[in-house]
């Protein structure tokens, strides 16, 4: 499969390393004028590495052959257009009405190739020119009011999650056309917004106004409708855990284990809807009670029950875990990335893919390829 990427920053270009992953030959379109994807230049204060192959580049970026075209100047246009005749997928993320402007929208595209799929992304939907950025999308959708401590600010999450979001959205998008042109064989526009995407993230959050009319609040990592979930308590070694209770039976072990086993006879505790409204009363005894134990063997007792819970860790240590490694691209000799195929399925396999490129790395292979008979 030939798929050609228009996209910069992160929720087009993570889409394209997806397909990347399963084998696809990504071809990424950058523009010559300004040096390239924006993300090659947002570097940590103290970050080493490649010039122009940033860690938020690479996040996004594995597996793709790029090229440097300037899509003003008319003969970059017909490299373009040869690319598209011959692409499965075209992946963009213009402002509504850019792609026309440079003549790189699905309507020009497709009358160059019927079966083509193009999936774009805009902040808002194809008739707002507002330009998507993730951080405001998290202000308007309600995430960034919801997220933070009770008597803290609205706080960003810290990851570029609408970007995130958007882009699982625009692969399922993919992938049904995908199915849909094998039935059909034409191809189809596949549009997602940054906005929509969030919007339907909402889930329980968005129903418990909608169905219950109860605005959700800043709770830090607290769950409006069970407890305790997501609470994060400390131990006696000054470690930290997070409990996600989902039923009465698991509290009930809980509190076995805590060496309180009448705590969950109380009538006050005994059921979710009882805990819930004695919010505080819970977190407190609880807090008491784990206070007293060290957080290694404490999660182990849970764990042999099935009581849900795990240390809260850093970002070091989530990539001391032997499952979260296997998530790793390796690189011989330089930094691993991060796979975006996390699924497993029978007979399918990811490819071994190549490290994040260099601007305009592959210019001379990209027309190479294109001119073999069988491209």
């Amino acid at each position: 499969m030939l798929v050609l990427e228009l996209a910069s920053v992160l929720a087009g270009p993570s889409v394209g390393q997806f397909f990347a992953e399963l084998g696809a030959t990504v071809i990424k379109l950058e523009n010559k004028a300004t040096g390239g994807d924006v993300t090659r230049s947002w570097k940590l204060a103290a970050e080493k590495g490649s010039e122009g192959v940033s860690a938020y580049f690479s996040a996004a970026n594995w597996g793709k052959l790029s090229v440097g075209l300037d899509l003003r100047e008319a003969d970059a246009l017909e490299r373009v257009y040869k690319i598209a005749a011959q692409a499965d997928v075209v992946i963009a993320s213009y402002k509504p009405g850019d792609s026309e402007k440079l003549l790189v929208d699905y309507h020009t595209l497709s009358k160059l190739n019927s079966r083509l799929i193009y999936g774009h992304i805009t902040g808002y939907g194809p008739h707002d020119e507002r330009a998507g950025y993730d951080a405001v999308i998290q202000a308007e959708s309600g995430f960034m009011y919801m997220n933070g401590s009770p008597d803290g600010p609205a706080t960003k999450m810290p990851v570029a999650l609408m970007d995130i979001l958007a882009a699982h959205q625009l692969k399922e998008g993919i992938l049904t056309a995908l199915l849909q042109r094998e039935r059909t064989g034409k191809g189809s526009l596949v549009q997602v917004s940054l906005f929509d995407a969030a919007v339907s993230a909402l889930a329980n959050q968005g129903t418990n106004y909608l169905v219950a009319g109860h605005s959700p609040q800043r709770m830090g990592s607290e769950h409006p409708n069970i407890v305790p979930y997501g609470s994060v308590y400390t131990c006696k070694d000054g470690l930290q855990l997070v409990l996600a209770i989902g039923d009465d039976r698991q509290f009930r072990r809980l509190c076995q284990v805590l060496g309180s086993a009448g705590l969950a006879a109380n009538p006050d505790y005994a059921t979710n809807s009882a805990r819930v409204q004695h919010r505080s009363a819970v977190n407190e005894q609880l807090k008491q009670l784990i206070s007293q134990h060290n957080r290694p063997e404490l999660l182990q007792q849970l764990h042999q029950l099935h009581v849900p819970a795990g240390a809260v860790n850093t970002v070091p240590e989530v990539f001391e875990q032997a499952q979260a490694r296997r998530m790793l691209l390796p690189q011989p000799g330089g930094p691993s990335g991060i796979r975006q195929v996390a699924f497993v399925g029978e007979g399918m396999a990811t490819d071994a893919v190549t490290p994040p490129p260099a601007f305009d790395q592959h210019q001379a292979q990209v027309w190479d390829l294109l001119t073999k008979p069988e491209a």
